[in-house]
């Protein structure tokens, strides 16, 4: 498959590269960025891992794992980490996840990113169903995944165990027959 590049009225979607650390680790190594999400905070060497591995899996056939750098495209700043995996148990499925830098919040990137995410998994790869999953506190990614076109589905208790405690997860889903009335953020 030809590397991923996606273009939304304020945002571009594109593969991982290298020179990319030092910007996703001021995401995943920052408290406050990662405070909803399913880890703690990352080192420098673990994002620089997790980058290594994204940029091996975008060759892999079938690519199964789309982890793509969020870039503004006004500044072509990269302001967050999107993240897209087909699931092997469940035919033309996937499960997608995002984070943005705090400064880059308020605004409606996130709800633009999922709806690229979205894009992405229903035109391009022709995927029938994309599932999310949100703390329970993240009030502001709720409304990301609803204003993008998801529904609510329901509540995994006991779903992720982070910061030594287990927390509730709530679910959200699009099909590709209600996502296509959806119209785009921007």
């Amino acid at each position: 498959m030809q590397p991923i590049t996606h273009t939304s009225a304020r945002l571009v979607l594109r593969e991982l590269a290298v020179d990319d650390v030092d910007a996703v680790h001021a995401i995943y190594g920052d408290p406050e960025a990662t405070e909803h999400l399913s880890f703690e905070p990352r080192t420098l060497d673990q994002v620089a891992q997790i980058i290594a591995r994204s940029i091996a899996s975008a060759a892999d056939d079938p690519r199964s794992e789309y982890a793509l750098a969020v870039m503004e495209r006004a500044t072509g700043r990269l302001i967050g980490f999107a993240r897209l995996a087909t699931d092997p148990h469940q035919p033309q499925a996937a499960t997608m996840g995002f984070a943005l830098r705090p400064d880059a919040w308020g605004v409606g990137y996130g709800t633009e990113t999922v709806q690229a995410l979205l894009t992405l998994a229903f035109e391009e790869l022709g995927l029938h169903r994309v599932w999310a999953a949100r703390a329970p506190d993240n009030a502001p990614s709720a409304k990301a995944l609803v204003r993008a076109g998801m529904i609510e589905e329901g509540r995994i208790r006991g779903h992720v165990h982070v910061r030594g405690v287990w927390r509730d997860s709530i679910t959200y889903s699009a099909l590709l027959g209600e996502w296509s009335a959806v119209p785009a953020a921007g």
